[in-house]
């Protein structure tokens, strides 16, 4: 059922959800510089931190690039299409994850098991509020197809879709 008051923001809950972790992170790596995160510091094993914190940042980017230049999204909520296929097939919300895939690599490259708390953090703040805003809007507009799309794709971690009953 759509409805002429349908306005879903083109950022959506994006500045909210970018500008606090963003905070949080730089808040996270002040501490671990300042020496208050002393305690959860690797000595051992830092290249592994290090080596998924780049990955984690590569990945970040090609969803960023997957989800705002080849799906070309900005033009499809203008024109109000739900977009279902490339990498939306894998994750509903690409472009917020994004962010929580580069953030959390910036916080690996600290190599500090304590920041690693801040990661959770993200994907819970993310996914109340997708679920309190955006969901509903988008429920709202596309009914039915969108009802089947969140069944069929995760929220925030891209993962294979799967099979509605």
């Amino acid at each position: 059922m759509k409805s002429q008051d349908f306005k879903m923001p083109v950022f959506g809950v994006g500045p909210i959800y970018v500008l606090t972790c963003l905070f949080l992170t730089m808040l996270g790596i002040y501490l671990h510089i300042k020496g208050y995160l002393y305690g959860g510091e690797f000595i051992k094993g830092k290249i592994y931190f290090i080596i998924f914190g780049i990955l984690f940042i590569l990945f970040g980017i090609y969803l960023w690039i997957e989800a705002v230049i080849v799906q070309k999204i900005n033009m499809k909520v203008k024109e109000k299409k739900l977009i279902t296929s490339g990498v939306y097939s894998f994750v509903r919300n690409p472009v917020y994850s994004v962010f929580l895939f580069i953030f959390t690599g910036i916080l690996l490259l600290m190599t500090n098991y304590i920041l690693l708390v801040l990661p959770f953090i993200f994907w819970l703040l993310l996914t109340v509020l997708i679920k309190t805003t955006e969901e509903k809007w988008l429920k709202n507009e596309f009914g039915k197809e969108y009802e089947i799309y969140l069944r069929e794709v995760n929220r925030v971690i891209p993962w294979f879709r799967r099979k509605s009953k």
